[in-house]
Parts: C-alpha cells; sequence; structure tokens
C-alpha cells in the first residue's frame, strides 16, 4: 500500500486547511485509515481515525469541533478539513492505513505533509 499526502501549507490562526491522502496498491484490505501529526520535539500522536467500512471516526481532545475526517472508497482517498486552526496544530501531517489479511496485519504510513498555522 502506498499513500501520498497533499493539501499542507502556511495559513493564519483561524484559517482551515484541507489534507488529503490518496492510497494505491492493495487497498482492498484496509480496516482503518487516520491522520498522525509530530511537532517538532513532540512525539507522533493521533489526530483522528476513520473506519473504511463503517465510516465510524474517532478524534482527539484537542482537534474535536473543529476537524472532520473523511473518506471516498471509490477514489481510495481520505480527507482531513481542519478549520479554526490554531498555532499549536503545526506540525507535519501523516496518514495511516491499516489493513488485515491472511497473513497479518500491517499498518502504512505516508511520507507526510507539513501544516504551519501563524499566530
Amino acid at each position: 500500500v502506498q499513500l501520498v499526502e497533499s493539501g499542507g501549507g502556511l495559513v493564519q490562526a483561524g484559517g482551515s486547511l484541507r489534507l488529503s491522502c490518496a492510497a494505491s496498491g492493495s487497498t482492498f484490505n484496509i480496516n482503518v485509515m487516520g491522520w498522525y501529526r509530530q511537532a517538532p520535539g513532540k512525539q507522533r500522536e493521533s489526530v483522528a481515525t476513520i473506519n473504511r467500512g463503517s465510516g465510524t471516526t474517532t478524534y482527539a481532545d484537542s482537534v474535536k469541533g473543529r476537524f472532520t475526517i473523511s473518506r471516498d472508497n471509490a477514489k481510495n482517498t481520505m480527507y482531513l478539513q481542519m478549520n479554526s486552526l490554531k498555532s499549536e496544530d503545526t506540525a507535519v501531517y501523516y496518514c495511516n492505513a491499516r489493513l488485515r489479511d491472511y497473513s497479518g496485519s500491517y499498518s502504512y504510513w505516508g511520507q507526510g505533509t507539513q501544516v504551519t498555522v501563524s499566530s
């Protein structure tokens, strides 16, 4: 599975960005996709996840009410709509896909896209 993120950039506080993650390869067995972020000097943290089949979502408390995760299975693409951005949202955002098949469970990562929020 290959994951390619896009949509990052520089935005002022209070602004919005929309990230996209396009998946290719053996996507049929993907169960859950998610967005993670890592700020300088901090550990990578989960931002939001979505079950590819049911559409069930989870969010970190810090982004609830501001970020929305969604997916388009026909396009094998996941999105993260980020509104009311804050300076503390500045980080590299990574796309993740988890799949399970007859041989086991696997986790895949994209290369990351930088989001910078200026105050």
